[in-house]
């Protein structure tokens, strides 16, 4: 199937992460159709198509913005509020839904949820189509290769620096006590103290003081990889940084919009005293999600893979494939043992 003009509707269009959603859809030949509350900031995003005013507290407003589309882009956070509604909005409008949530809790909801539902309408719920969530499944997902379990599966992440967006600020805020770790092969409250580790990362990162932090990776890789633990540790620093109030939000340094900032994922996937790694790392967290969402729809628009059902990036798609084809405009990957 060509996937050359076909409508993606982009919920939250004129937020921070979705203008590098916007970006990437047209590069890869799709027709965003920007859709929000404020109907002048949609217009001030100059937009071939006509934006479409609409709000998740209104479900024939959202009803009518996704008339016509093939898939829905929900970069609307907090998502908490948003999932829900712009989820079964999609469903009624026969569209498939990506989202670039980063949010733990709602994943799960959107996982367990609405399954059934989007097999019965034939589209794919794919939430945390992002950095967080999206990006660790497609590494564990690349590392596993044939194993379908494994003993433990270890995200280590490594940022210089975190300049949290607004809307981050507002997310922590909506989901603070819903994050849960997991271990034991279920999902629980975390210890009072976050356990802490040092991981060698390449050269020029070398090593770094790590800090557990409960994330949306731990529920789309426990979706489908079966495996007791999974943890998932992030630089000290890094998260200092958004939980600092006084630290300010990212800057545009380049031509696509993105900050300085720099990441590296490791992933480690152990069974039976073997290990397999998988690593991935670019620039900008936030503008690494708009390609991955805008790749996700893009394949559920093609004859790739078969769409259905509330799923992961991990069982989606061809894990290693997908990941390359973000090289080297947006990420560099890596995999061994």
């Amino acid at each position: 199937m060509s996937i050359e003009n076909k409508l993606v509707a982009v919920m939250g269009a004129y937020g921070h992460t979705a203008k590098f959603v916007l970006t990437q859809l047209r590069a890869l030949g799709l027709t965003p159709v920007p859709v929000g509350r404020d109907r002048d900031r949609l217009l001030a995003l100059g937009l071939a198509q006509p934006p479409r005013v609409a709000s998740v507290e209104d479900p024939d407003s959202l009803d009518r913005a996704f008339a016509g589309v093939l898939a829905v882009v929900n970069c609307a956070g907090p998502f908490a509020d948003t999932a829900v509604p712009v989820v079964e909005a999609a469903i009624r409008a026969g569209a498939h839904y990506v989202d670039v949530a980063a949010e733990q809790s709602v994943t799960l909801d959107l996982l367990a949820r609405f399954d059934a539902p989007a097999r019965r309408a034939g589209v794919a719920v794919v939430p945390a189509m992002a950095f967080y969530g999206g990006l660790g499944d497609l590494l564990a997902t690349a590392a596993a290769a044939d194993w379908t379990e494994a003993d433990d599966v270890q995200v280590a992440i490594a940022l210089d620096s975190w300049l949290p967006t607004l809307g981050s600020r507002r997310t922590g805020a909506r989901n603070a006590g819903k994050h849960r770790v997991y271990t034991g092969g279920q999902f629980v409250q975390p210890p009072s103290t976050p356990s802490t580790l040092t991981w060698k990362f390449p050269d020029p990162i070398g090593e770094q003081q790590l800090v557990e932090m409960p994330s949306a990776d731990q529920a789309t890789i426990a979706h489908h990889l079966r495996t007791p633990l999974i943890t998932v540790h992030i630089s000290t620093g890094a998260l200092a940084d958004v939980k600092d109030p006084a630290t300010p939000p990212p800057v545009a340094v380049d031509e696509l919009g993105r900050s300085a900032q720099t990441f590296h994922v490791d992933v480690v996937v152990s069974r039976d005293g073997e290990q397999r790694r998988a690593s991935a790392s670019g620039q900008d967290i936030y503008g690494v999600s708009g390609p991955l969402a805008a790749a996700a729809v893009a394949r559920l628009l093609s004859d790739t893979v078969t769409p259905v059902g509330a799923i992961t990036a991990g069982e989606l798609f061809d894990a290693p494939e997908f990941l390359r084809s973000l090289a080297p405009g947006h990420l560099s990957f890596t995999t061994g043992r």
